[in-house]
C-alpha cells in the first residue's frame, strides 16, 4: 500500500500540469487522511498481536463449545486418579493443555455443593472472599475481578451449559442478566460503578464450585522478573489453610511451608506464570489423603505446620482408622491469563473419594504404593508434610487387606 502511494506522488510532483497540481492540493490530503485509516484499523492490539504471536489464536475471547443436550443431573463428578503409576513422587508442575470449554465442570453434585458454599460464604465471610484493596489501593484489582465474573456469568456458563444458565434482558432494563435455572438466582453480567467489588467474589461463590485465586504482578519486582501476589480470592473449599492469611503475598511465600518448593518448583513457577499467553489454559491435579470429610478445611490440619511434631501427635493406629471419614483429596487446578486486565486466575475444584471406594476398586494397592511412593522421591519430607507419619500406616495397612 505503501509503494503504490509513493509512486502515485512521484508521478504527480514530476509533472507541470496545472490540473495535476490542482488535484494535489484538493485531494491529497483527504487521501492520506484515509490512506492512514485503513492502514490503522488493520493493525492489531498490541494484546492481540502478541497473542496472535506467541499462541497462534485470533481472538482474545476463547471459543467455548456449548453442551446442548448436558444434563447436570445425571453426570456424575470426574473420578481422578493421579496417584496411578507413582511409586516414587517427585514434586514438579505436571501441567497439561486444557480445552477453555472445559475450564470449569459440572456434575449431579451442583445444587447441593452450591448451597453448602452459601451456608460457608455466609459463616465464615472474610475467609471465603477477600480482595487486597483496601492496603493497595490498585485499581488492577477490581478490574481484574469484574473481568473474571463477566467472563464467567455472561459469557462462560450460559454459553457451555445453555441448559443451566442463560442471558436475559429484563423488562424495561437494557442491561444483561444471568439466570440460574438450578437456584434461580439472577444476577448481573457486569459490576455496576458502585457495586463493591467483594460483591462479584459473593456471586461467583455461589454460583459456581470453584475456588479462584486471582494474582496480578508486583509493581515493586523487576519487570523483566515479575513476582506474582495473590490479590483477591473466592475460595469455600480450601485444602488446610485459611485464605485470608495468604491475602497480598507472593507465591513463594504462600508456597513456603511446602518442602522442596523453592529449590525444586520456585523458579521455574515464575517463568511460567510471567510467560503464560492469553487464550492459553494449563491444568494439573494435585492429590492427598485426609481423614476429614468436611470440604471446608480452613482450620483443618491436612498438612502438618512447621512446627508440628510427629512424636507428640496421636498416631492413628489401623484399629482406630475411621475409614468412613477417610478420603482420597483431590484437585483439578486449572490456571489462565484474563486478556485485558492481564491478571493471572488460578483455580481448583475439589473431589473427594471414600477410601472404601478406592478399595472397592481394585485400586487399594496402587494407592497404598503411591502414599509409600511420597517418601521415595526428589522431596521425602513431603510424606511428613502430608501427615503421613499420622495416618500413613493406619492407610496402607487398610488398602493392602
Amino acid at each position: 500500500m505503501a509503494e503504490v502511494v509513493q509512486k502515485v506522488l512521484d508521478v504527480l510532483l514530476r509533472s507541470e500540469s496545472p490540473y495535476l497540481l490542482f488535484f494535489l492540493a484538493i485531494f491529497l490530503p483527504g487521501t492520506c487522511i484515509c490512506a492512514w485509516r485503513w492502514i490503522h484499523q488493520r493493525k492489531p492490539s498490541p494484546i492481540a498481536r502478541s497473542d496472535h504471536k506467541k499462541s497462534g489464536i485470533k481472538n482474545e475471547v476463547p471459543v467455548i463449545t456449548p453442551l446442548r443436550d448436558f444434563s447436570w443431573q445425571t453426570t456424575e463428578p470426574l473420578q481422578l486418579r493421579p496417584f496411578r503409576g507413582k511409586e516414587k513422587y517427585n514434586l514438579t508442575m505436571a501441567i497439561e493443555n486444557l480445552d477453555p470449554s472445559e475450564l470449569i465442570q459440572m456434575d449431579n453434585t451442583y445444587e447441593d455443593r452450591i448451597k453448602k458454599r452459601k451456608s460457608i460464604l455466609d459463616k465464615h465471610h472474610d475467609i471465603v472472599v477477600a480482595t487486597n484493596e483496601k492496603s493497595s489501593k490498585d485499581i488492577r484489582i477490581r478490574t481484574a475481578v469484574s473481568e473474571l465474573y463477566t467472563f464467567v456469568l455472561g459469557t462462560y456458563l450460559p454459553t457451555r451449559y445453555p441448559g443451566m444458565f442463560r442471558i436475559s434482558h429484563g423488562a424495561g432494563n437494557p442491561s444483561k442478566t444471568f439466570e440460574n435455572f438450578v437456584t434461580g438466582a439472577k444476577w448481573p453480567t457486569r459490576l455496576a460503578e458502585r457495586t463493591p467489588t467483594i460483591q462479584a467474589l459473593e456471586i461467583l461463590t455461589q454460583t459456581v464450585d470453584e475456588e479462584f485465586f486471582i494474582l496480578l504482578p508486583d509493581l515493586s519486582a523487576p519487570v523483566d522478573n515479575p513476582k506474582y501476589i495473590l490479590q483477591a480470592y473466592a475460595t469455600c473449599f480450601p485444602s488446610g489453610f485459611n485464605t485470608s492469611e495468604k491475602l497480598g503475598l507472593r507465591l513463594a511465600d504462600i508456597h513456603g511451608p511446602v518442602p522442596g518448593y523453592a529449590d525444586k518448583l520456585e523458579r521455574s513457577m515464575d517463568r511460567f506464570f510471567a510467560k503464560i499467553d492469553v487464550g492459553k489454559f494449563v491444568k494439573r491435579v494435585n492429590w492427598g489423603v485426609t481423614t476429614e470429610t468436611d470440604l471446608f478445611a480452613a482450620f483443618g490440619s491436612m498438612y502438618a505446620s512447621q512446627n508440628s511434631d510427629p512424636q507428640t501427635e496421636q498416631v492413628i493406629s489401623p484399629e482406630n482408622l475411621k475409614v468412613d471419614q477417610t478420603v482420597l483429596r483431590c484437585e483439578r487446578q486449572t490456571l489462565h491469563r484474563l486478556p485485558q486486565s492481564r491478571a493471572l486466575v488460578f483455580a481448583f475444584h475439589t473431589y473427594t473419594y471414600p477410601l472404601q471406594q478406592i478399595k472397592d476398586e481394585g485400586m487399594g494397592e496402587e494407592l497404598a504404593t503411591a502414599i509409600e511412593g511420597l517418601k521415595k522421591g526428589n522431596i521425602p519430607n513431603i510424606y511428613a508434610y502430608k501427615r503421613g507419619d499420622i495416618w500413613g500406616q493406619a492407610v496402607t495397612q487398610f488398602l493392602k487387606s
